[in-house]
């Protein structure tokens, strides 16, 4: 599987579409296992500039500390929130299925639908 270089990563998070020679691998990034975090370190990779900003407003550290988190928060909270849109567009700006899912939770759903069938049949 063929890894994006670290500009390439900067060009995938903020919004830029890797080589084809590198789909399996934006599949792993979007379904695998560790997606979750890996999310939350993409989104909040393009915002590192502005909190940096912050720490050049006048005033003691620790509100500009507290500006930062908040905005940290702030940004959490959205980047969660539209977590299921983002990676849609992601995997259909990539060429992928939209609906594609980690196959470890598609497998497991799978055989929970066939124990409850079995258990609860029509």
């Amino acid at each position: 599987m063929k890894r994006p270089n670290p500009i390439q990563w900067v060009g995938y998070a903020c919004g830029r579409r890797l080589p084809d020679s590198m789909q399996q691998w934006v599949r792993n990034d979007l379904t695998g296992t560790f997606a979750f975090p890996r999310h939350l370190v993409r989104g909040l990779f393009p915002l590192i500039p502005i909190f940096a900003l912050f720490l050049l407003f006048p005033g003691e550290l620790w509100i500009r500390g507290a500006m930062i988190l908040l905005a940290v928060l702030l940004a959490l909270f959205y980047i969660v929130a539209y977590m299921p849109m983002n990676r849609a567009h992601r995997l259909a700006k990539h060429g992928l299925p939209q609906d594609l899912e980690n196959p470890q939770r598609a497998s497991r759903r799978a055989a929970e639908r066939a124990a409850y069938e079995a258990r609860y049949p029509h």
